[in-house]
């Protein structure tokens, strides 16, 4: 199947009992059981649940993959990846990243004994430098969060590969509509379901999708053993969402694509962060890799003013100051001070990150009112 049909019908089927053409919501803990050990599938919903395992199947079918497994949030589907892990593990991340994925590396994580390398993965030089034998695992986002750094999967993972390491790459900035990596060599690809995928800004969740047989158990036993399930109710939004995500994406990246534009132009607006404008630094390899560039946007003004950076942020009136992105509203966020807080001043400096730097995540408004809103902000 193309992808847009893909994500209306792949993985779903009519309800077998009533011919639903919508999944139902199983909203049950148990099931009952012809005889001990002896029933349909289902016995217990941290285990297995209706709703999720349609889900399931729908997010494998989109990155061309062969297992879905779901979580109660994005972080909960990174804790499962890093409880593979033992103590004296080394894992080689992404230096631009995501501010919870950090926290609970460095914090949660680097307590228990498994240690980090944070680099910079646009050199794949710099990876291959602090690469051990004991490195078990590459941690990649791409596009990365906030400054929107573009990581050749194809590169990293070929690594990988010569090594025996396992590769995983955050997909959450670019959807399964924009870029699979799977098909690119990667072992895992996870995701903050929460995002694009939901869509709405209703529902949190996380998934993990492989190919592998025997890594897709590890990982349903880990979802089972430690219980960051998401619920049934969560598992329908979703299905709904990703029946429009085709069609929500195109119009995210044809938003952002005019936004940048505009944002690039303006005589108080310093560097704009998008991969699709001819100036990004990864706008060859974005090209070759991803099928689009995204809906996310960020920006710096001149003069580096944090007042005037959170004055601006304070005046928008269409994009609403909040944390997330990938909702069909568009929304701003000051990753400084919300999404990346929790990552020391110091190192968001070394990667970039200044205070002053503002992250839209654009929605599918209008585009020219989402122009007028930034015009009257900014001034």
């Amino acid at each position: 199947m193309k992808f847009a049909t893909k994500a209306i019908h792949a993985g779903v089927e009519p309800d077998p009992t009533t011919g639903a053409i919508m999944t139902p919501i199983y909203q049950t803990s148990t099931y009952v059981q012809e005889s001990p050990g002896k029933h349909k599938g289902y016995e217990y919903s941290r285990t297995h649940n209706p709703t999720r395992t349609a889900l399931q199947n729908a997010l494998a079918a989109l990155e061309n993959g062969k297992h879905g497994i779901c979580y109660a949030s994005g972080l909960a589907a990174t804790d499962a990846v890093l409880k593979l892990f033992r103590p004296g593990d080394e894992i080689i991340a992404t230096n631009d990243i995501y501010g919870g994925t950090y926290r609970i590396m460095k914090k949660i994580y680097e307590p228990f004994g498994l240690i980090f390398h944070f680099v910079d993965m646009s050199d794949i030089k710099e990876i291959e430098k602090v690469i051990s034998e004991k490195t078990k695992m590459i941690w990649v986002e791409t596009p990365t969060n906030p400054l929107l750094k573009i990581i050749d999967i194809e590169a990293v993972t070929n690594v990988c590969k010569q090594k025996g390491i396992l590769s995983v790459v955050d997909n959450t900035f670019a959807s399964p509509y924009l870029q699979n990596p799977l098909d690119q060599g990667a072992d895992i690809v996870m995701h903050s379901v929460t995002k694009y995928l939901g869509g709405h800004s209703d529902t949190v969740m996380g998934a993990l999708i492989v190919n592998d047989d025997g890594l897709a158990k590890q990982l349903a036993f880990i979802q089972n053993a430690s219980g960051a399930v998401p619920g049934p109710q969560d598992c329908f939004l979703v299905l709904r969402g990703i029946k429009t995500l085709h069609i929500r994406m195109q119009r995210h990246c044809e938003n952002a694509k005019v936004v940048s534009l505009w944002l690039k132009d303006h005589p108080k607006v310093g560097k704009v962060y998008y991969p699709g404008l001819p100036s990004h630094e990864g706008h060859v390899l974005a090209t070759r890799q991803m099928r689009g560039y995204g809906g996310i946007v960020s920006f710096e003004l001149k003069g580096d003013n944090y007042k005037e950076a959170v004055h601006v942020m304070e005046s928008l009136e269409v994009f609403s100051l909040g944390e997330s992105l990938g909702g069909v509203e568009s929304l701003c966020t000051h990753p400084a001070s919300m999404t990346h807080a929790s990552i020391p001043k110091e190192e968001r400096e070394k990667t970039g990150l200044k205070d002053t730097l503002i992250r839209l995540s654009v929605g599918i408004e209008d585009v020219e009112d989402l122009i007028e809103d930034l015009a009257q902000a900014i001034g």
